[in-house]
């Protein structure tokens, strides 16, 4: 019985984090970009974009991701690193997944058809214990939250800011 029960409550406290993140991804978000899950970003191949800031990608990032950043974004200088078939499969993430909206609608409107916005960004794929790596390519626990208001969206790793 003890079993059931807290089964219930990590089942209950899961489905609860995950509607407070698409509460707050829908206050930002226009939702003009389909989201990809960390699981399934985990069993696929994909060109991974980062729109998070030169500091937040030194600290950690997916591996093989490209920085694109956000704040200054240019969007001929991303196309540049970009495969000329527009179908090739593209996920953009940020911290959580709300700049990475904004930078993955712009290569849609440039064309690209295949491109996703990771849902809950590099929070909740080490949230689910998957790898990130620092500048050497070393794995690490550390990951960039932005700001303080936001890391309390990272559930595992070791804050930085």
């Amino acid at each position: 019985m003890k079993k059931i029960l807290l089964l219930f409550i990590l089942i209950s406290s899961v489905s609860f984090g995950q509607k407070k993140l698409d509460k707050l991804l829908n206050k930002f978000n226009k939702n003009n970009v389909p989201y990809i899950s960390v699981d399934s970003l985990a069993s696929t191949k994909a060109i991974l974009l980062d729109a998070r800031e030169e500091k937040e990608f030194k600290v950690s990032h997916l591996e093989d991701a490209i920085l694109v950043g956000f704040d200054h974004f240019e969007i001929a200088q991303t196309i540049a690193k970009l495969p000329t078939d527009k179908n090739a499969k593209i996920v953009v993430y940020c911290s959580l997944g709300i700049r990475s909206e904004i930078v993955a609608d712009k290569l849609i409107k440039e064309g690209y058809t295949n491109v996703f916005n990771l849902y809950g960004g590099i929070f909740e794929w080490k949230n689910k214990d998957h790898q990130v790596i620092d500048t050497l390519g070393s794995n690490t626990e550390k990951v960039h939250t932005f700001n303080k208001d936001w890391s309390k969206w990272l559930k595992k790793g070791k804050k930085i800011y």
